[in-house]
């Protein structure tokens, strides 16, 4: 039988003091993200505590940050324009609590699922307007240990700003005051009047390609693929006596490279890789400590399948380079302006995607805060998506504890993910690092 979970209670969290009433407007890379919840989990192993992870400690801390981060505790509406935005109304977040007969080891090396989203994430049928903007599940396995599983709605706050309400919460828990209070005017990235232009967009010109006609979205499995310190150092120092690649670029070089071998493409099919980039402090002035919002878009580099194979790992990571290099205030502004004059980007953000099967989408949450939600009884063991949405998405995470070892979340088609693990760790034997 496969694992389940009872939900034994189900409630709303409201912010244990006063907040403002107010509407937020919402900027265009707001607009931009899947309209959704992204959904995380984070697993704990049991401390010894009889108190662990009690439920009435994390509800009184969680009122207690839904005071500063009071827009979280709003609604995603409609306003008489028809533009989307927050209503700041203090009706509260989701607070499941479920126990479960199956045990944290269960879930092995914590590979993205669709049963993990299911059992341990909570979920509304629609991400659009009217609708709750954070959920939360405590699950509680028999082996003593528990997930939180975590659900923000994209609009309301991208990954950096997600972590930063979960590991506010976490500090109150600890009885610590706020490190970084949210800063919540999203104008300082409203568009200029009238839009100035000045670079070719060509990640947001793309139309995706028609969904399949049963509505069903293409099949991928998801696989956590993992690198050590010393397969790192390898990769990193694969070129002539230079300066080693950066992590990231030696680790999207080197995923594009076997992505492309596993995938079996012909040497002139084009192939593009997406990056997610955040804007906080690429525009002029960097954007305040404790922005809650979407400062991310995306960017891109583009070779034949052929470049990419047949030149050394330092061609991929020069793309990887040029892709990011260009991106300062001037051409975030001018992507700002551009998203202005499209009619409606709902057609453009990756929940809508459907990407060629040529082409990776990476995002990385290399030194992101992502294991610092203690809330009293230890760190995660564990922190990541719960699903992953299509094929070709890739995400790099550091592991837990200072190994210098990484985790990767890839989503490939099924026909092709056996080839990926195989290639993976053989390309990485080839440059010594085994």
């Amino acid at each position: 039988m496969g694992k389940t979970v009872e939900i034994m209670e189900t409630g709303l969290v409201t912010p244990s003091d006063d907040t403002p009433k107010h509407e937020i407007w919402l900027s265009n890379l707001d607009l931009l993200v899947a309209r959704g919840h992204t959904p995380t989990v984070y697993f704990y192993r049991p401390n010894g505590d009889p108190n662990f992870f009690s439920v009435e400690t994390l509800k009184a801390a969680l009122g207690k940050a839904l005071v500063p981060f009071y827009p979280l505790a709003g609604r995603f509406v409609v306003d008489p324009e028809g533009r989307v935005e927050i209503q700041c109304t203090g009706e509260g977040v989701l607070f499941v609590v479920g126990r479960s007969d199956s045990t944290v080891d269960e879930f092995g090396d914590f590979a993205p699922s669709t049963e993990m989203r299911q059992l341990l994430v909570p979920s509304v049928e629609s991400g659009n307007p009217p609708c709750i903007l954070v959920m939360f599940q405590v699950t509680f396995f028999k082996c003593g240990g528990v997930c939180l599983g975590a659900a923000v709605h994209h609009p309301a706050a991208d990954g950096l700003g997600a972590l930063h309400f979960v590991n506010s919460w976490a500090e109150i828990a600890r009885g610590m005051d706020l490190a970084v209070l949210p800063y919540l005017d999203r104008t300082l990235l409203r568009a200029r009047s009238p839009p100035t232009v000045l670079f070719d967009h060509v990640e947001y010109s793309q139309k995706p390609q028609a969904k399949p006609s049963s509505g069903s979205k293409y099949p991928f499995d998801s696989a956590i693929l993992k690198l050590s310190k010393n397969q790192l150092h390898s990769l990193k120092n694969i070129g002539s006596g230079k300066k080693p690649l950066s992590t990231f670029k030696a680790v999207v070089a080197h995923v594009w490279r076997c992505a492309c071998k596993a995938r079996q493409l012909s040497s002139e099919q084009e192939t593009r890789l997406y990056m997610t980039a955040d804007a906080r402090a690429r525009v002029k002035p960097p954007l305040p400590q404790g922005y809650l919002g979407n400062a991310i878009f995306r960017t891109s580099g583009v070779a034949t399948v052929g470049e990419v194979l047949s030149n050394s790992l330092e061609f991929s990571a020069d793309k990887v380079h040029g892709a990011i290099v260009r991106l300062n205030d001037e051409f975030i502004r001018s992507l700002v302006d551009y998203l202005e004059q499209l009619e409606d980007v709902r057609g453009l953000h990756k929940g809508a995607w459907v990407m060629p099967g040529t082409d990776l989408w990476v995002i990385s949450w290399l030194g992101l805060p992502i294991y610092e939600a203690d809330f009293g009884w230890g760190k995660p063991v564990f922190m990541g998506r719960a699903c992953l949405q299509f094929s070709g998405l890739v995400y790099i995470m550091n592991n837990p504890g200072d190994d210098g070892s990484l985790s990767l979340a890839v989503a490939l088609e099924p026909e092709n993910m056996p080839r990926l693990k195989k290639i993976f760790y053989e390309e990485l034997e080839a440059v010594g690092g085994a």
